[in-house]
C-alpha cells in the first residue's frame, strides 16, 4: 500500500498537470482524439489506472490480458494526464514498429537510464543509429561461432551443479539458469568473468538481480504508477538510496555517469579501486526467462521432451562432445519448442514507443504525444491468430503454418528497425543450455501452467519460480 504523503503528492501533481492540460489547445485536440478510442472508464486525475494502483504485481498480467482481449484491437488508457494505447492486432503492430520515424522509446524506459545508461536499448535518434550500426557486425554468425565454446563451458558447470538435485525434492531451477546466463553474457559479450555460478551470493550477482525486481516492489512500484515521480529530482529526493547502492556496484568503473551525478544522492562504492564491475547485464535475464519457460513446458509434456531427446540422440549419437555451431543449427525441433515457449511466455511481454507524429491505424488517427504499447503477450495468445492459444504445441511453428501467419503476429524479439539485435545470439544460447540439460536429465514440472503466478516486470517471471524434479538420463544413469 502506498504511503499517504506519496499518494497525496501524486494526486496534487496530476491535478496541476490536468489544469495546464486543459489550457493547451494541442492537448485538448489530443484528448478529443483519444476519446474516440475504445477503453475502460477514465476517472478524474487518476485516469484509467485506478485498478492497477492497488493491485499486487501478480494480478496485473491477467488484468492487462483481459482488457486487451475485451477492447481489441485498441485499448486506450490514461496514466493520470498522460495518454496511451495498446494494440495486439498484427496489422497495427506492423504499422507502428515498421515506421522508421517511430523509434523513440516511451517514458518508462527513461527510468532505466541510471541503471543501463543510454545505450542501444534506451537511446534514440542519431545516438541509437550509430550504436546500432556499430554493434550489428558483432552478431555475425562467424563471430557468434567464437562464443559457442564459452556457452558450452558454462553449461558444463550448470549440469554439474544440478547433480545434487537428482532424485531429490522439488526445487526451483530459475536461480541455476539465471546464474548460468549471467556468466555467459558477461564472459562472451563483455569479456569479463564474474563466476556467478560459483559465487551465487556475491555482491555483484545481488546487484544485478535486485534492480530488475525493484521496478515492481516498494518505492520502485510507486514510480511506475504515479506520474509525479517521473521527475528525477523528486524521485531522488525521496531518499531511496538502496537502489543507488545497487547501481554503485554495477557502474563503479563508469566515473563519468553525469545522469547519476546530477540527479542521485552520493553513492559510496563497496569495492573502492575495483575496476571490473559490469554496467549492463540485463541481456541475461531475457534469455533465462526463455529457458525457464521452455523447461517448465517440457516438464509438463514428457512426450514432447522425449521427442527433443530423440533429436539430440540423432545429432550426437553416442558421443559426449559439446555442441558445435553446426549441431545447434541442426536442432530443428528444439528450435520449434523454444519458439512455442516464447509464444506462451514472451520474455518481454510489452514494448512501448512515443508517437512523435500522428499515426493512422485503420480508421483511427492516434495523435502525436501518445505512448503506444504493443501487447505481445496478448497477441501471441489471441485465438484468432493461434487456435487453442493456451495449448503448448511446437507444431505451431511448422513451415506450412508459419507461412500463412501474419509476420507481425509473433514477435518475441520485437520487430522492425528496433528489433532485438541479439536474437541469434540468444537462440543459440537457449539451445545450448536446453540441450546440455536434456541430454543428461529427465525433468518433470511440479506446477501446472495455470498455477504459475506470472508477474510483469522488465522481464516477465513466475513469482513462485519454475519448480521441477530431475532424474538421470543416458550417460548420467551409468555414473
Amino acid at each position: 500500500m502506498m504511503e499517504p504523503t506519496t499518494l497525496l503528492l501524486a494526486v496534487a501533481v496530476c491535478l496541476v498537470v490536468l489544469i495546464l492540460f486543459r489550457r493547451d489547445p494541442e492537448k485538448m485536440r489530443l484528448k478529443e482524439m483519444m476519446d474516440k478510442l475504445p477503453g475502460p472508464p477514465s476517472y478524474p486525475i487518476l485516469g484509467t489506472i485506478l485498478p492497477y494502483i492497488f493491485m499486487p504485481p501478480e494480478g496485473r498480467w491477467d488484468l492487462c490480458f483481459n482488457l486487451s482481449m475485451k477492447y481489441k484491437p485498441f485499448l486506450k488508457w490514461w496514466m493520470g494526464p498522460f495518454p496511451g494505447f495498446s494494440t495486439s492486432h498484427p496489422d497495427y503492430v506492423e504499422a507502428l514498429l515498421n515506421n522508421t520515424k517511430m523509434i523513440d522509446k516511451a517514458i518508462p524506459y527513461k527510468f532505466l537510464h541510471p541503471w543501463l545508461g543510454t545505450g542501444l536499448l534506451t537511446s534514440t535518434g542519431t545516438k541509437w543509429h550509430s550504436h546500432r550500426k556499430l554493434i550489428t557486425s558483432s552478431f555475425h554468425f562467424k563471430i557468434l561461432e567464437n562464443f559457442v565454446p564459452i556457452f558450452a563451458e558454462n553449461c558444463d558447470i550448470l549440469v554439474n551443479k544440478l547433480k545434487k538435485e537428482i532424485g531429490g525434492e522439488v526445487f526451483d531451477i530459475y536461480p541455476y539458469i539465471s546464474a548460468c546466463t549471467l556468466d555467459i553474457i558477461c564472459e562472451s559479450a563483455m569479456g569479463t568473468c564474474v563466476n556467478a555460478q560459483k559465487h551465487e551470493n556475491s555482491d555483484y550477482v545481488t546487484a544485478v538481480n535486485e534492480p530488475t525486481a525493484f521496478r515492481h516492489t516498494g518505492l520502485g512500484a510507486v514510480r511506475y504508477r504515479y506520474t509525479c515521480l517521473i521527475v528525477d529530482h523528486w524521485w531522488a529526493k525521496l531518499g531511496y538510496t538502496k537502489f543507488c547502492c545497487y547501481l554503485c556496484k554495477l557502474d563503479s568503473r563508469d566515473k563519468s555517469n553525469h545522469y547519476v551525478k546530477k540527479n542521485w544522492p552520493k553513492r559510496e562504492s563497496l569495492n573502492p579501486g575495483q575496476d571490473n564491475v559490469l554496467h549492463q547485464p540485463l541481456g541475461h535475464d531475457t534469455v533465462a526467462a526463455a529457458i525457464n519457460a521452455s523447461l517448465h513446458l517440457l516438464g509438463l509434456h514428457p512426450e514432447i521432451q522425449d521427442r527433443v531427446y530423440e533429436e539430440l540422440k540423432g545429432i550426437f549419437k553416442d558421443s559426449g562432445h559439446s555442441p558445435t555451431l553446426k549441431d545447434l543449427k541442426n536442432m530443428k525441433y528444439l528450435h520449434m519448442v523454444i519458439k512455442e515457449a516464447m509464444r506462451l511466455y514472451p520474455s518481454a511481454p510489452l514494448l512501448a514507443r512515443m508517437l512523435t507524429q500522428d499515426l493512422q491505424l485503420g480508421s483511427h488517427t492516434i495523435p502525436a504525444g501518445v505512448t503506444a504499447c504493443v501487447a505481445i503477450f496478448a497477441m501471441q495468445r489471441d485465438p484468432d491468430i493461434f487456435p487453442n492459444p493456451t495449448q503448448f504445441d511446437p507444431d505451431n511453428f511448422l513451415p506450412e503454418r508459419v507461412v500463412n501467419r501474419h509476420p507481425y503476429a509473433y514477435i518475441p524479439f520485437s520487430a522492425g528497425p528496433r528489433n532485438c539485435i541479439g536474437q541469434k545470439f540468444a537462440m543459440l544460447e537457449v539451445k545450448m543450455v536446453l540441450s546440455s540439460i536434456l541430454r543428461r536429465y529427465e525433468m518433470r514440472s511440479a506446477d501446472k501452467s495455470e498455477d504459475l503466478v506470472l508477474i510483469m516486470e522488465i522481464v516477465s517471471r513466475s513469482k513462485n519460480g519454475f519448480r521441477i524434479t530431475l532424474s538421470p538420463r543416458g550417460r548420467e544413469k551409468d555414473k
